[in-house]
């Protein structure tokens, strides 16, 4: 079952992918009903980078929750030494200390060489109107 989802998340063409996960998310349905809801759960986000053009190991890092964990979890630890919250502003308070606290520990980021190509399909994404304008000139 782990190389069936590994094939569909990572097929080249991100609406073959798409609908590929949701005829497994379909097949799961009946024998697994959580499995095809988690499945089904922010499905369409999940292509955003290939639909970016975004590939190698930019993309694999931007397909992965570990560095966003690892932020949470050094954040709760900071968090988890006050003993009496006081007020909501506390609260955003030692969340930013322990993201903080976090950041000593972050690593570069995998394909940071990439970044450029990033910014330029986000932009492209956000103002798609602009690019055919430009194409036009």
């Amino acid at each position: 079952m782990d190389a069936k989802l590994v094939n569909r998340f990572n097929h080249h063409d991100p609406d073959i992918g798409l609908h590929n996960a949701k005829s497994l998310a379909a097949q799961l349905q009946t024998s697994h009903p959580r499995a095809a809801a988690s499945l089904r759960e922010g499905l369409e986000e999940m292509f955003t980078v290939t639909r970016l053009g975004i590939d190698g190991r930019l993309a694999k890092t931007l397909t992965t929750s570990n560095p966003i964990e690892s932020m949470i979890s050094i954040a709760r630890a900071t968090n988890r030494h006050v003993t009496r919250w006081r007020e909501g502003q506390m609260v955003l308070r030692w969340t930013a200390a322990g993201m903080l606290n976090a950041e000593r520990s972050f690593r570069r980021i995998k394909g940071y060489k990439q970044m450029p190509q990033l910014v330029t399909a986000l932009k492209r994404h956000a103002n798609p109107s602009t690019e055919r304008i430009g194409a036009a000139a």
